[in-house]
Protein backbone atom coordinates (compact mmCIF):
# COMPACT_ATOMS: atom_id res chain seq x y z
CA UNK A 1 0.00 0.00 0.00
CA UNK A 2 1.14 3.34 -0.60
CA UNK A 3 -0.48 6.30 0.61
CA UNK A 4 1.29 10.03 1.38
CA UNK A 5 0.42 13.51 2.50
CA UNK A 6 1.27 16.77 1.00
CA UNK A 7 1.22 19.63 3.64
CA UNK A 8 -1.35 22.47 2.40
CA UNK A 9 1.03 25.37 2.67
CA UNK A 10 -0.19 27.10 0.03
CA UNK A 11 -3.70 27.28 1.59
CA UNK A 12 -2.63 27.38 5.18
CA UNK A 13 -0.56 30.70 4.04
CA UNK A 14 -3.87 31.73 2.48
CA UNK A 15 -5.78 31.39 5.42
CA UNK A 16 -2.84 33.38 7.93
CA UNK A 17 -3.46 36.23 5.84
CA UNK A 18 -7.15 36.23 5.50
CA UNK A 19 -6.54 35.47 9.90
CA UNK A 20 -3.97 38.55 10.14
CA UNK A 21 -7.24 40.90 9.00
CA UNK A 22 -9.47 39.31 11.28
CA UNK A 23 -6.77 40.21 14.18
CA UNK A 24 -6.32 43.32 12.98
CA UNK A 25 -10.57 43.42 12.89
CA UNK A 26 -10.13 42.32 16.64
CA UNK A 27 -7.89 45.16 17.89
CA UNK A 28 -9.41 48.26 15.88
CA UNK A 29 -12.91 46.80 16.70
CA UNK A 30 -13.21 45.14 19.64
CA UNK A 31 -14.61 42.38 20.42
CA UNK A 32 -17.12 41.47 17.12
CA UNK A 33 -19.44 38.53 16.87
CA UNK A 34 -19.48 38.37 13.19
CA UNK A 35 -15.37 38.59 13.53
CA UNK A 36 -15.16 35.58 15.41
CA UNK A 37 -17.90 33.29 13.34
CA UNK A 38 -15.46 34.14 10.90
CA UNK A 39 -12.50 33.31 12.28
CA UNK A 40 -14.29 29.66 13.61
CA UNK A 41 -15.04 29.37 9.96
CA UNK A 42 -11.47 29.82 8.72
CA UNK A 43 -10.61 27.22 11.70
CA UNK A 44 -12.55 24.92 10.54
CA UNK A 45 -11.52 25.61 6.75
CA UNK A 46 -7.64 24.67 7.94
CA UNK A 47 -8.85 21.58 10.05
CA UNK A 48 -10.61 20.13 6.90
CA UNK A 49 -8.01 20.62 4.38
CA UNK A 50 -4.72 20.99 5.58
CA UNK A 51 -3.57 18.02 3.35
CA UNK A 52 -4.26 16.29 0.36
CA UNK A 53 -3.38 12.02 0.79
CA UNK A 54 -2.82 10.42 -2.16
CA UNK A 55 -3.38 6.21 -1.24
CA UNK A 56 -2.87 3.39 -3.63
CA UNK A 57 -4.50 0.23 -2.30
CA UNK A 58 -2.69 -3.13 -3.93
CA UNK A 59 -5.43 -5.41 -2.27
CA UNK A 60 -8.25 -3.17 -3.73
CA UNK A 61 -6.99 -2.43 -6.40
CA UNK A 62 -7.97 1.03 -6.08
CA UNK A 63 -6.44 4.98 -6.05
CA UNK A 64 -7.87 7.27 -3.83
CA UNK A 65 -7.49 10.68 -2.61
CA UNK A 66 -9.04 13.03 -0.42
CA UNK A 67 -8.47 16.53 1.97
CA UNK A 68 -7.87 16.13 5.41
CA UNK A 69 -9.85 13.75 7.45
CA UNK A 70 -12.03 12.40 4.36
CA UNK A 71 -12.91 15.77 2.38
CA UNK A 72 -14.18 15.37 -1.20
CA UNK A 73 -12.74 11.67 -0.83
CA UNK A 74 -13.07 9.91 -4.44
CA UNK A 75 -11.88 6.80 -5.33
CA UNK A 76 -11.17 4.69 -8.58
CA UNK A 77 -10.77 0.74 -9.94
CA UNK A 78 -7.76 0.13 -11.36
CA UNK A 79 -10.11 -0.80 -14.19
CA UNK A 80 -11.63 2.55 -14.26
CA UNK A 81 -8.29 3.96 -15.43
CA UNK A 82 -7.18 3.98 -18.56
CA UNK A 83 -3.81 6.12 -18.64
CA UNK A 84 -1.93 7.83 -15.66
CA UNK A 85 0.94 10.61 -16.70
CA UNK A 86 2.88 13.01 -15.21
CA UNK A 87 2.16 16.68 -15.67
CA UNK A 88 2.97 19.75 -14.42
CA UNK A 89 -0.20 21.95 -13.52
CA UNK A 90 0.03 26.15 -14.26
CA UNK A 91 -1.25 28.97 -11.81
CA UNK A 92 -4.66 28.83 -13.58
CA UNK A 93 -5.62 25.28 -12.39
CA UNK A 94 -5.12 26.84 -8.73
CA UNK A 95 -5.23 25.36 -5.77
CA UNK A 96 -8.02 22.80 -3.60
CA UNK A 97 -10.62 21.23 -5.64
CA UNK A 98 -11.97 22.75 -8.90
CA UNK A 99 -13.39 21.78 -12.31
CA UNK A 100 -11.37 23.20 -15.35
CA UNK A 101 -10.85 22.44 -19.26
CA UNK A 102 -8.54 19.20 -18.46
CA UNK A 103 -10.97 18.38 -15.75
CA UNK A 104 -11.14 17.94 -12.09
CA UNK A 105 -7.88 19.33 -10.20
CA UNK A 106 -7.38 18.58 -6.60
CA UNK A 107 -3.97 20.22 -5.51
CA UNK A 108 -2.73 21.46 -1.72
CA UNK A 109 -0.13 23.12 -3.39
CA UNK A 110 2.81 23.21 -5.69
CA UNK A 111 2.74 22.28 -9.72
CA UNK A 112 3.54 18.72 -10.09
CA UNK A 113 0.86 16.34 -10.94
CA UNK A 114 -0.31 13.13 -11.86
CA UNK A 115 -3.18 12.87 -14.30
CA UNK A 116 -5.44 10.16 -14.51
CA UNK A 117 -7.52 9.82 -17.57
CA UNK A 118 -10.85 7.41 -17.76
CA UNK A 119 -12.44 5.81 -20.87
CA UNK A 120 -15.56 8.46 -21.00
CA UNK A 121 -12.57 11.16 -21.09
CA UNK A 122 -12.84 12.34 -17.57
CA UNK A 123 -9.56 13.32 -16.59
CA UNK A 124 -8.34 14.21 -12.49
CA UNK A 125 -5.08 16.40 -11.86
CA UNK A 126 -3.69 14.89 -8.41
CA UNK A 127 -1.48 17.42 -6.86
CA UNK A 128 1.62 15.83 -5.29
CA UNK A 129 5.42 16.20 -4.34
CA UNK A 130 6.22 12.48 -5.04
CA UNK A 131 5.40 12.44 -8.58
CA UNK A 132 7.56 9.87 -9.34
CA UNK A 133 7.09 7.58 -6.50
CA UNK A 134 3.39 7.46 -7.44
CA UNK A 135 3.80 7.07 -10.97
CA UNK A 136 6.38 4.26 -10.04
CA UNK A 137 3.57 2.89 -7.65
CA UNK A 138 0.42 3.21 -10.03
CA UNK A 139 2.21 2.06 -13.23
CA UNK A 140 2.85 -1.39 -11.24
CA UNK A 141 -0.63 -1.81 -10.29
CA UNK A 142 -2.50 -0.62 -13.61
CA UNK A 143 -0.30 -3.25 -15.24
CA UNK A 144 -0.43 -5.98 -13.37
CA UNK A 145 -4.53 -5.36 -13.04
CA UNK A 146 -4.77 -5.40 -16.77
Amino acid sequence: MYRHTQFSWAIMAILAWIASFLILATWLLGYNVVVLVFGIIIAVLACLFYGLTIEVNKEQQTLSWWFGPGVAKKTLSFDEIEEIKGVTNSLRHGIGMRITNDGWVYSASGFSAIEVSLPDGMKYRLGTNDQAGLLEVLSEKITSAE
